[in-house]
């Protein structure tokens, strides 16, 4: 047993902080294996390539079903007739889902595999984007829970897939994925009215559009099912994160700077509307805010390993991300485009930046896995009731103006979590084998 204790960091560990940042990342692989491990892990890929395909596809589909809703939200409410907090809700299921989710994937991988439930999650994504395009208010509720659960399980299966199957470039793939995933996004914030328009107008096409992508998925990702792949034969028991304040700060920064991107993402294009603009400018807004934010979650993580911590950086990119939703929601709107950048270059970091919290806070990986469950469960179980106190606010208040004071208060928490989080600390816990 291997109890591991929460105290700084000493001063020579300091002020060697950039070499050990990528002793940690080479944690992720397993830094406790011993050499017999080691080799039990080794990939047993013979086409590589197809896999770096599968999962770029793969990533691509975790953000169109959340994103390509937002441009068509006020088309949607006014079709079926939702009240401001209905669309709220609407809003705030599928971010709930994320974080209910969570904790079904690795239970789910034990049981048939992480390829396989891959696969079959695809197709539920694939089932959900339908069956919200298909079936009137019950449908769009039921679909947007279904879509929501499944890229919840996604998300957690495909960086450990990636730590898995491309051990020395780790870091390289968690960068495309990142980047695929914002890619995805963006495609879906600035095409989907368009698309809409395409086919006469009609919300229930727009949005159904994305389960082509999906099958599309399905297809270059059904080799995978029948390769073999190295797998971890030793399980660990990682006990005492609960109790664990650093843990929380962790999870608290991701659930907390994740509500604001979900506000963005549900409610920014009905924001900008309010001011004036059109669905079409609306979406495409905020598609080049999401399309800034491949700048930022690249580089973010690097500059932020340069110093001692994280703490100045995480409170640098929290007041970026907080001055582009005040300048999207009060500045003049001829700035807007510059607001919406500096929006993008703030939350493409933060989101990057609470990732990296993850490894940087963890000792070896079975650490990381298990503070990576925790941080996703329970943030964006928390992140989901932003889009839906939003919702609620705009239903009381008949506008916009108020909901800077919700993105005033979870910045300040997001800030305040990111200064425990950001410490050079590792979290306390005891790890044996099972």
């Amino acid at each position: 047993m291997n109890l591991e204790t929460e105290k700084p960091m000493s001063s020579q560990d300091l002020s060697t902080a950039p070499k050990r940042t990528a002793e940690l990342e080479e944690l992720l692989i397993d830094a406790e294996a011993d050499d017999e491990q080691v080799q039990q892990t080794q990939p047993l890929l013979r086409r590589p390539w197809l896999l770096l395909l599968g999962l770029v596809l793969v990533a691509l589909n975790l953000r169109p079903a959340l994103s390509s809703m937002a441009p068509m939200l006020s088309e949607v409410s006014k079709s079926l007739g939702l009240s401001a907090s209905k669309a709220g809700l609407l809003t705030t299921l599928p971010v709930l889902c994320l974080g209910l989710f969570a904790p079904l994937a690795p239970v789910l991988a034990r049981r048939f595999g992480a390829e396989r439930v891959v696969l079959g999650i695809l197709l539920t994504l694939a089932g959900g984007i339908i069956l919200r395009s298909s079936f009137g208010e019950i449908g769009l509720f039921a679909g947007s829970i279904l879509a929501g659960a499944s890229i919840g399980v996604i998300g957690v299966l495909l960086p450990g897939i990636v730590k898995r199957d491309f051990p020395k470039q780790a870091g390289t793939m968690t960068g495309v994925y990142t980047m695929a995933l914002c890619l995805g996004a963006a495609m879906a914030a600035g095409s989907t009215v368009p698309l809409s328009e395409h086919f006469d107008k009609s919300w229930a096409m727009g949005l159904g559009f994305w389960v082509i992508p999906a099958l599309v998925a399905a297809l270059f990702w059904l080799p995978q099912v029948g390769s073999k792949h190295g797998a971890h034969n030793v399980a660990y028991r990682v006990r005492g994160l609960l109790r664990d304040k650093l843990a929380w700060q962790v999870t608290l920064y991701m659930g907390l700077q994740s509500s604001l991107a979900y506000i963005v993402f549900g409610w920014l294009p009905s924001i900008l509307i309010g001011r004036g603009l059109t669905p079409t400018q609306a979406g495409l807004v905020l598609s080049g805010s999401v399309i800034v934010q491949l700048v930022s979650s690249l580089s973010a993580p690097w500059l932020a390993t340069r110093g001692k911590d994280q703490r100045l950086a995480i409170v640098i990119v929290m007041a970026l991300t907080l001055a582009g939703l005040f300048g999207c929601l009060y500045a003049p709107i001829e700035g807007l485009w510059g607001w919406a950048i500096v929006l993008g270059l703030g939350q493409g970091a933060t989101f990057s930046l609470a990732l990296t919290l993850i490894v940087l806070r963890s000792r070896d990986s079975h650490v990381a896995a298990n503070l990576s469950s925790m941080a996703q469960g329970f943030g964006y179980t928390l992140a989901s009731m932003g889009p839906f106190a939003v919702g609620v606010v705009h239903d009381w208040t008949g506008g916009w103006t108020a909901v800077g004071w919700i993105f005033g208060v979870i910045g300040l928490g997001a800030i305040i979590a990111g200064l425990g989080a950001g410490r050079a600390l590792y979290v306390q816990v005891e790890s044996e084998k099972v």
